[in-house]
C-alpha cells in the first residue's frame, strides 16, 4: 500500500494542473489524472477535445493512469442555467464559485472518492492548511496575482479533508519554470482565460441566446437620459462598456453603471470620480446582508477587524461582521462600496480566507 495515498489530480490541460501532478507524484502519491468534461453551448467553437489531448499526453509523460469523467449535466445545470437564471432575475452571479462547489468540489470529489481516491488535487493557486487541532484552514496563495480564494469560500472541513492545492505555496514564474525543467508537453501552453465554461467568449453574447434584448435608458445620477442599452439584466454594477452615450457631455471621463432597476429597464450611470454623489442618492452603503453564507473553519468573530472582498482580485475593504439567522450574516464596511445582488462577498482574516455569502 502507497503510505501517501492515492490522488485523483483534475487535469484540465493547463500548465498548473500538470504541474500539481508532477509535484504529487514526485512527493510519493499514487497519482491518477482525470479530466473532467463539461458543458458547452451547440453555438459555440469548444476547443474541449483539444484540452483532453493535452491532458492525456501529460498523463503519458508523467506514465500515469488517465481517466475521463463526463460531468456535463451537473455543470449545465448548477453552472450554466444558474448564470443564466440569476442574470434573468438581474443579480449579478459567479459561475466560477459555483463550478468550484458544484463541479470540481462537489461531483468530482465525490466520484473520485467512491472510486477509492483519498484526495482529490487541483491547480488553484490557493493552501489548505492543517491545524494542530486537526481542522483545516483555506490560505490565500503565495502569489497576490494568482491567488484563487474567492472562487473556494464555498468549501468546507468535509472538502478540505480530502483537498490538496500542490501549486499554491509557489508563484506562476516558478510553476512555469518547474514544467519547462521537467519538460512537460504544456510547459508553454497559455493560460485560459475567461468564464470556466465559456473561455474568451464575450458574456452578453453568450446571455442573448438566452434573455431576448430589450433597449432600455442610460441616465445620469439626477435621472437625466444621456444614453441607451440593450437590457437592464445583461450590466453589473461597476461595468463601463456595452451601453451608449449619445448626449453632448463636455467631459471624457468614463461612466460606470452604479444602479439598475430591471422593472423599469434602466441604468443609472455616473463618473467613478464622484464617491460622495454616489453615497447622497444612497447608490452604494456600508452594510450589506449576505445569505448562503459558509464559514470554513468555525463562524467569525462580531466586533472584530476584517477584510473583505467583493469582486475577484478587487479591493480589499475593511470589515466587520454580525451573525444573524442560519446562514445570514451583516457585513459592515468601513466605507462605503458599491456592490449588486447576487455577488460574491469573501470575508479575509489577514492571509486566511474564512468564508462568505452571496448579497441578498
Amino acid at each position: 500500500m502507497n503510505k501517501k495515498g492515492t490522488v485523483f489530480v483534475g487535469l484540465s490541460g493547463g500548465v498548473d494542473s500538470s504541474v500539481s501532478a508532477l509535484l504529487l507524484k514526485k512527493e510519493g502519491y499514487e497519482v491518477v489524472g482525470v479530466f473532467i468534461k463539461t458543458w458547452h453551448p451547440d453555438f459555440l467553437v469548444c476547443n474541449e477535445e483539444e484540452e483532453r489531448r493535452d491532458a492525456m499526453r501529460v498523463a503519458s509523460f508523467l506514465n500515469i493512469p488517465f481517466l475521463t469523467f463526463d460531468l456535463e449535466d451537473v455543470y449545465k445545470k448548477e453552472v450554466a442555467d444558474y448564470m443564466i437564471d440569476e442574470y434573468k432575475k438581474g443579480r449579478t452571479p459567479n459561475p466560477d464559485v459555483m463550478c468550484n462547489k458544484e463541479v470540481k468540489f462537489g461531483a468530482f470529489l465525490k466520484k473520485s472518492l467512491a472510486m477509492g481516491a483519498d484526495f482529490v488535487a487541483t491547480g488553484h493557486y490557493a493552501v489548505s492548511q492543517k491545524n494542530k487541532d486537526g481542522t483545516f484552514s483555506l490560505l490565500c496563495g503565495n502569489d497576490p496575482s494568482k491567488d484563487q480564494t474567492y472562487f473556494l469560500w464555498t468549501l468546507s472541513q468535509k472538502e478540505l479533508e480530502h483537498i490538496i492545492f500542490p501549486v499554491g505555496h509557489l508563484n506562476k514564474k516558478e510553476v512555469r519554470r518547474i514544467a519547462l525543467k521537467a519538460k512537460l508537453p504544456v510547459a508553454e501552453k497559455k493560460d485560459s482565460q475567461g468564464i470556466c465554461f465559456l473561455g474568451a467568449v464575450d458574456l452578453k453574447d453568450f446571455l442573448k441566446h438566452y434573455i431576448k434584448e430589450k433597449k432600455g435608458k442610460v441616465l445620469n445620477e439626477d435621472g437625466e437620459k444621456i444614453g441607451y442599452h440593450n437590457g437592464a439584466v445583461f450590466y453589473t454594477l461597476g461595468e463601463r462598456r456595452g451601453f451608449v452615450i449619445d448626449a453632448k457631455i463636455n467631459n471624457e471621463k468614463p461612466y460606470y453603471v452604479v444602479a439598475k432597476d430591471i422593472k423599469k429597464n434602466t441604468l443609472v450611470v455616473a463618473h467613478s470620480s464622484s464617491p460622495l454623489l454616489l453615497e447622497k442618492n444612497n447608490l452604494n452603503q456600508k452594510s450589506f446582508i449576505i445569505e448562503n453564507t459558509n464559514w470554513i473553519n468555525g463562524a467569525p468573530k462580531e466586533n472584530f477587524n476584517y477584510s473583505a472582498e467583493i469582486r475577484y482580485h478587487g479591493e480589499r475593504y475593511g470589515c466587520s461582521i454580525s451573525l444573524k439567522k442560519k446562514n445570514m450574516a451583516e457585513v459592515f464596511f468601513e466605507k462605503p462600496v458599491l456592490m449588486a445582488k447576487g455577488q460574491s462577498l469573501v470575508i479575509y482574516d489577514k492571509k486566511v480566507c474564512i468564508g462568505g455569502g452571496t448579497l441578498v
